[in-house]
């Protein structure tokens, strides 16, 4: 596999009309959760014992520069509603991850003197599939 271009890391989000990116990143960045089970016991010989079994789970994050776009509007709707939205994160020559996800937090920031900066963070609402690239 050769290298990838950081800028092709996507997220997408469905806002009724189709898969959409969301403009101005700068930065994404995904985290996959697989929680275990500790069944460490007096038999365990000092040593943690773990199965599989857990929660699993997908966070995402972003940040980038406010474009004020009609996706930014539907974005910010769906965190001050409390929404869920089918999303897609494309990973550049791996795959693409689909699921349903929160919008847990929008931060906005800005200087007097550079441009109005935002950050989000989502996290999975259930199932998030994996579909490797072809």
């Amino acid at each position: 596999m050769s290298y990838q271009s950081g800028k092709e890391l996507l997220i997408k989000v469905d806002f009724g009309s189709g898969y959409a990116t969301i403009g101005g990143f700068r930065s994404n960045s995904f985290t996959i959760n697989g929680e275990t089970i500790d069944v460490t016991n007096k038999d365990s010989n000092g040593f943690r014992e773990l199965i599989s079994g857990g929660f699993r789970s997908v966070s995402l994050s972003a940040s980038g520069v406010f474009k004020g776009d009609d996706e930014f509007t539907s974005t910010n709707n769906l965190v001050l509603s409390g929404t869920f939205a089918a999303c897609q994160l494309i990973v550049p020559g791996l795959g693409t991850y689909s699921g349903t996800f929160a919008f847990k937090s929008l931060q906005m920031s800005g200087e007097y003197n550079g441009e109005v900066t935002y950050s989000l963070s989502l996290d999975s609402a259930g199932e998030v599939t994996f579909a490797a690239a072809s």
